[in-house]
């Protein structure tokens, strides 16, 4: 397995996977994405993207948001190498930090995420930290607590990779359906990214 920049001919199936997984195509730009490959057959997992966001002050903030692992792959670091390879682009743009928006903030703790005050926040993530929560509100009726949702931050060399994902990562292979129209409901996505799904009360897409 490895992880790639997307290719302009990802578009069309980088926007079927973003349907079938429930994910917002706000802004959609094929260029912003990363893509987790099969090295071996070339199917592709998984994917997600770094927004980037205009200051005010003409300056730029990115957030790291749209992340989807095809069901095949579940549970066996694509997430986690998607997240890096997302970090680690950003970091070679020139940003310092990522940001992301979250109610289960215990997945990308893992990685050195912290969470951020609202109102250390440039203005841009925090009109954008709003637009999560309303959201969160409208998409699920099983939403408790959509101000539960924070923004979170890592410095783009600040990434740590647990060693147990990284094993995973090395041997992943697909389990049942590999065509991509899985349906990945939240649930799913939840115990994707190490959250408990009977606990959790926000998907884990970010928004956009």
């Amino acid at each position: 397995m490895y992880v790639r920049d997307a290719r302009n001919r990802d578009e069309v199936w980088l926007l079927d996977r973003m349907e079938e997984l429930g994910l917002s195509e706000t802004s959609f730009r094929s260029r912003d994405y990363v893509i987790a490959v099969d090295q071996e057959t070339d199917e592709r997992a998984g994917f997600g993207r770094v927004r980037v966001h205009k200051t005010a002050d003409g300056d730029e903030v990115c957030e790291l948001t749209s992340i989807g692992v095809l069901p095949a792959w579940r549970g066996q670091g694509v997430g986690a190498h998607v997240v890096e390879r997302l970090v680690q682009t950003a970091g070679d743009d020139g940003f310092d930090d990522v940001y992301s928006f979250t109610d289960r903030g215990e997945y990308l703790a893992q990685f050195g995420f912290e969470p951020v005050p609202e109102e250390e926040l440039p203005p841009v993530l925090a009109d954008r930290l709003a637009t999560v929560r309303a959201e969160a509100d409208e998409e699920s009726s099983v939403v408790e607590d959509p101000d539960g949702v924070v923004a979170l931050a890592v410095p783009t060399d600040g990434f740590k990779m647990p060693a147990e994902f990284r094993e995973r990562f090395k041997t992943a292979s697909p389990t049942g359906d590999t065509d991509g129209d899985g349906g990945q409901d939240a649930a799913e996505m939840a115990e994707e990214f190490g959250i408990d799904p009977d606990d959790a009360t926000y998907k884990y897409d970010t928004g956009s």
